[in-house]
């Protein structure tokens, strides 16, 4: 894959894979994570009496999905030197991801978070975070494995970071800055406007971001609540820099902006593909599994298509259990998936437990 962003820029089908002597894997993905707390049952988080533990994190997740799909992924990130840090580092490894680069904290924490059942995406919920002076907020240039970070086919960042603190923010500006031979870049907008609450420069910073960015990842109700821009076509004419541009448009689908397209082809053009029919258990995690999805796809040199169907893939594999982590479907499993027709494909319709079966066999998986 070739890159319009900077000069140097590598290509995610160049190269080899992880190897012992060069330590280049296939995705580094550098971000918090945070021990999540999941509620027994349903209820104000007042009047819940326990919770479940588990973890969670944007870039983190993509890392274990990618890890869990066969690919080589690493985690760059700072936790506290407590119990929850290394419940963290422990759960993250246990999906195959490498963690060599993840330092411990010993002055601040881990940070947590609590949230009741329920959708994340609507108002029929509660999440309340400890994260304010976490461990991952103190993440700089110089206290960061920057050559660890860098070793990879794919660079995966999130807005999230960015909004962390200051030192967070210089450290996301040095590796979206334009270097020779610095990997692809794919950045996911990941507009939190909570982060950037005391902080109103947060859209531009974003956009900024993304402009140097390879492969950029964003919602178009997100691009619509931080810089007003309606419609995937507005998006890519105030993002034209990144080579790709995936626009999500929710349980509706996404369209991807390639700048490889063929010639004759106008480049503003942009292929749309429909999300599946899914049987929603919670929407927690399914943003990273579909940047997941398509970077996978993107690695194994598959078209545009096959990119977006691969992250629906692995959206509805999030999206059809309780937590932010999912087993992803067997790469041939999903290879069948997204070979369907257009007819197929719009009238698939997964349920909890698809990711388990054979695509032609399962219950859950049922075309009419």
């Amino acid at each position: 894959m070739t890159s319009n962003g900077p000069a140097g820029a590598a290509s995610p089908d160049a190269g080899a894979t992880a190897g012992p002597d060069t330590g280049v894997v296939d995705v580094v993905a550098l971000g918090e994570s945070m021990v999540t707390f999941l509620p027994t049952r349903a209820g104000r988080l007042a009047d819940v009496p326990s919770f479940e533990r588990g973890i969670g994190g944007a870039e983190s997740n993509v890392a274990c999905v990618l890890a869990s799909a066969g690919h080589s992924a690493r985690w760059v990130s700072r936790v506290g030197a407590d119990g929850f840090g290394d419940h963290l580092v422990e759960s993250v490894a246990a999906y195959g991801v490498d963690i060599s680069a993840v330092r411990r904290d010993p002055d601040r924490p881990t940070g947590i978070y609590f949230r009741t059942a329920g959708d994340r995406a609507t108002d029929a919920h509660e999440v309340a975070y400890y994260r304010a002076g976490s461990a991952a907020s103190a993440m700089t240039a110089d206290n960061t494995d920057l050559a660890a970070t860098r070793s990879a086919r794919v660079l995966h960042l999130s807005g999230i970071t960015a909004a962390l603190s200051a030192d967070c923010l210089a450290l996301m500006r040095e590796l979206t800055a334009p270097r020779p031979g610095r990997p692809l870049v794919s950045f996911d907008v990941n507009h939190r406007p909570g982060l950037w609450r005391d902080h109103p420069e947060g859209p531009r910073v974003l956009l900024d971001l993304a402009r140097g960015a390879d492969l950029v990842f964003v919602g178009d109700d997100e691009a619509r609540d931080a810089w007003g821009l309606h419609g995937a076509a507005a998006i890519r004419e105030a993002l034209p820099e990144p080579d790709v541009l995936v626009v999500k448009h929710g349980k509706d689908g996404a369209v991807v902006f390639d700048g490889r397209a063929p010639e004759g082809t106008a480049p503003a053009d942009g292929t749309f593909v429909p999300a599946l029919h899914v049987d929603v258990v919670a929407a927690v995690g399914a943003g990273d599994a579909f940047a997941a999805g398509f970077l996978s796809a993107t690695l194994r040199g598959l078209p545009v298509r096959d990119r977006i169907r691969h992250g629906h893939l692995m959206a509805a594999a999030a999206l059809t259990v309780s937590g932010d982590l999912a087993k992803p479907p067997a790469r041939g499993h999903a290879d069948r998936l997204a070979a369907l027709d257009d007819r197929a494909w719009e009238t698939l319709r997964l349920g909890p437990g698809w990711t388990e079966a054979d695509a032609w066999a399962a219950e859950e998986v049922r075309t009419p």
